[in-house]
């Protein structure tokens, strides 16, 4: 209601009220009777007496003061995902989740048309982008399919707030499965941009749709896991394993099969295995073993057999890339107990690449700890070297050692080390090594394992291992760069804690190295076509707990490369490690890459060039960093499925060691379809966070009725003031009086 309010000068009635009345006391000061007639005197008090009423009344400056209640303006968002997870047909009736938001959409499109009456509707679709839509009387124009490839709620969730920033919300109002799928860098946390929504105080209200179980009821049959060594030598047997889950399929026989790449893109099925589960949502195991027989690197698919009624194919496969190697060695290491040195020693060969150690530990006193393919292991052509630890010679049945003895005559090269149960403590004297081994054994020297330990066939430590004059020469024996660094870093190695006692030698066998006058440790000779070591020591290990873990790993390697006639000069090898081989779309993409010597040491200064191919087969540089005496680099553009090749070429001096190629693969992925499960979760916890709700898509229509209803907070008290004694028309209206009156005066002789 409006209403009069007086804000006198000073704020003081009295002063008003003293100045009125003085200026009141001015209208008995006329003009004479005589000069002016009655009705003239009256006219002339009217005018003075006008003017001092004006006066009085600016001096209380009277202000009309109404209050008007006016609604804000408002604005309603409504964010619908249309990506293909939407496509689903797991809500209510069978029907698609997109057709469920479509029919939700339309039971409210009365109430929607009613809010655009007074508020402004904003009506977006998002999948990896935010798509404006049409809202005509209410009624949204959404598109028949949804057919994004990635949900992206927190980044689309982001937009429409920047789009519509400034403006008053009546909230927004979320339609979705809930589940974000989505690659960098449209991958932002949806409760960032709702943290951002809670700050501004507006409520989301998230309706969810579909059911958690996803694809469970639309029937899938996906390759979760593929596990594959990645290099294998020629020749070797390599082992494929993996998973398999199946949706829907129950007691539906599926063939899995293994494809491989028998030459440049040709993918020829090398193995089979046919699944039937007897559950939903079963895992099943695979196994498949396979041979290859061309060197390089090959591809390798684990493919399971599209089912018909499957609504995401991408995941029925999985590949990867396995290094077949030309040329490397395979080695086979025996032991009979359990030491320090077994440990250090496979460690040491494991870390070369083209080394592949298998490992057999045999208990003499249990004949269960034999491989059932134990004999196998010495037919010719099997292991380029073999390696026998503390093992007595009982542990070996029939003519196995006899075979041994034949590989070694055929080029094998055979080592063995120092223990109790070795040389003659071993009881080998009378067996077919006693002639391939190039140290001389009795029958006094027998060792027994039950027995107590003989000191006499043992010299104590410390033992101080030192090359012999023909050693310093020796291949096997040269550690370092130059002759006066190798004898520098022999002085350098810890000594060993013991060794065998060899008392004779064999004809032709020459002393590697030595621990004094007597007392070898290191012998070799030839037998047949074949090389042989003999070493007195088992305490190697030493070297690498006590810094030298290079010089360890060399002094092994190059003891394995000499048995197996490996040690003849070599170029370099340059190589590229990945830490795999297959990534998802988006992922980035690390690697590695150097260059080694022959003796497997790394080339030092050494210049590097990199550059990725595409799938399409574009060629882009790459950054390398360097890291010790390697390399480093990434690569972040893995948008496009396919298979990629990384190369690398190094040089030094002016001269390239080589080029190493290294592929990997991004992998075909259907973000939306490969787990199309909802999360009503998420969108639960969504609307929590800023005082909203979750609701039920039927409750759709009702939301938005109360929201157009319910405006009260929206409602503002508008006070409009208005003084008429501070206006134009007051001022004229009294200048005009004292004019008049002026100009009366004048004219009747007055003035």
């Amino acid at each position: 209601m409006p209403h009069l309010t007086l804000n006198p000068v000073f704020d003081s009635y009295l002063l008003v009220a003293v100045i009125g009345l003085a200026l009141a006391g001015l209208l008995w000061f006329g003009p004479s009777r005589q000069r002016t007639g009655r009705w003239q005197r009256v006219m002339l008090a009217m005018l003075r007496a006008a003017v001092v009423a004006l006066v009085a009344i600016a001096m209380l400056r009277p202000t009309l003061i109404y209050t008007q209640t006016k609604k804000q303006a408002a604005t309603l968002i409504v964010l619908a995902d249309q990506s293909r997870s939407m496509s689903v047909p797991d809500a209510v009736g069978g029907k698609t989740r997109w057709e469920a938001l479509r029919g939700a959409v339309g039971d409210a499109g009365g109430a929607l048309k009613k809010l655009t009456r007074d508020f402004e509707l904003k009506t977006y679709t998002f999948d990896a982008e935010l798509h404006d839509v049409a809202a005509e009387g209410g009624k949204l124009q959404l598109p028949d399919k949804p057919t994004g490839q990635q949900t992206a709620i927190g980044a689309t969730l982001k937009d429409a707030l920047d789009n519509e920033a400034g403006k008053r919300l009546l909230g927004v109002i979320l339609l979705s499965d809930g589940a974000q799928r989505a690659y960098a860098p449209r991958d932002l946390a949806p409760q960032t941009a709702v943290a951002r929504l809670k700050h501004l105080g507006y409520p989301l209200y998230a309706f969810p749709f579909g059911q958690s179980r996803g694809l469970g009821e639309a029937q899938d049959v996906a390759v979760k896991d593929l596990v594959v060594a990645p290099s294998v030598f020629v020749k070797n047997e390599l082992s494929i394993s993996g998973q398999v889950r199946v949706d829907g399929y129950v007691n539906v026989a599926i063939p899995v099969r293994v494809l491989f790449e028998t030459s440049p893109g040709k993918m020829e099925v090398v193995g089979e295995q046919t699944i039937r589960p007897t559950a939903d949502g079963q895992r099943l195991s695979i196994k498949i073993p396979y041979v290859p027989l061309v060197p390089g690197e090959h591809k390798l698919t684990l493919q399971a057999a599209e089912q018909r009624g499957e609504l995401a194919t991408t995941n029925n496969e999985l590949s990867t890339f396995v290094n077949v190697l030309k040329g490397g060695l395979n080695v086979l290491y025996v032991e009979g107990a359990l030491r320090v040195e077994e440990k250090f020693l496979r460690r040491a060969l494991d870390s070369s690449p083209d080394v592949k150690v298998d490992y057999v530990r045999i208990d003499p006193r249990d004949q269960r700890t034999r491989p059932a393919d134990f004999g196998d292991r010495f037919k010719p052509g099997k292991y380029d070297v073999y390696i026998l630890g503390d093992i007595d010679s009982t542990a070996f049945a029939g003519d196995e050692l006899a075979r041994l003895a034949d590989c070694v005559s055929r080029g094998a090269g055979l080592i063995m080390l120092g223990g109790f149960q070795t040389y003659g403590g071993g009881g080998y004297q009378n067996t077919p090594l006693g002639k391939v081994l190039p140290v001389g054994m009795d029958r006094f020297e027998r060792q027994r394992p039950d027995e107590p330990v003989r000191t006499d066939l043992q010299w104590p430590g410390p033992l101080k291992m030192r090359p012999t004059t023909i050693g310093l020469l020796h291949f096997a024996l040269s550690l370092a760069g130059n002759r006066t660094e190798n004898d520098a870093l022999w002085s350098k190695l810890p000594p060993l804690e013991g060794a065998n006692r060899f008392h004779d030698l064999a004809p032709g066998a020459v002393v590697l190295a030595d621990a004094g006058p007597d007392k070898p440790l290191l012998v070799a000779h030839s037998f047949g076509d074949g090389r042989v070591m003999a070493f007195a020591g088992d305490s190697t290990w030493r070297w690498w707990m006590r810094g030298y873990e290079s010089a360890f790993k060399r002094f092994w390697r190059q003891i394995v490369l000499w048995l197996a006639r490996k040690d003849q000069a070599q170029e370099g090898n340059v190589w590229v490690r990945l830490s795999q081989r297959a990534f998802p779309p988006a992922d980035r993409v690390e690697f590695t890459a150097g260059a080694n010597a022959p003796n497997g040491e790394p080339v030092t200064g050494a210049e590097y060039k990199a550059e990725v191919v595409l799938p399409d087969g574009a060629r882009h540089p790459l950054t390398l960093v360097r890291q010790d005496h390697q390399m480093a680099g990434s690569f972040r553009d893995t948008q496009s499925a396919g298979d990629y090749v990384i190369e690398v070429t190094a040089t030094q001096n002016g001269q390239p060691p080589g080029t190493a190629r290294a592929r990997f693969l991004v992998f075909r992925q259907d973000l939306e379809l490969d787990n199309a499960s909802a999360d009503a979760a998420t969108l639960d916890s969504l609307a929590a966070m800023t005082g909203g709700r979750s609701l039920a898509p039927e409750n759709l229509k009702d939301l938005v009725r109360k929201l157009a209803e319910d405006t009260q907070h929206l409602d503002i008290q508008q006070e409009t003031k208005k003084s008429f004694w501070d206006t134009w028309p007051f001022f004229l209206a009294l200048v005009g009086l004292l004019s008049l009156e002026w100009y009366l005066r004048k004219r009747w002789g007055l003035v």
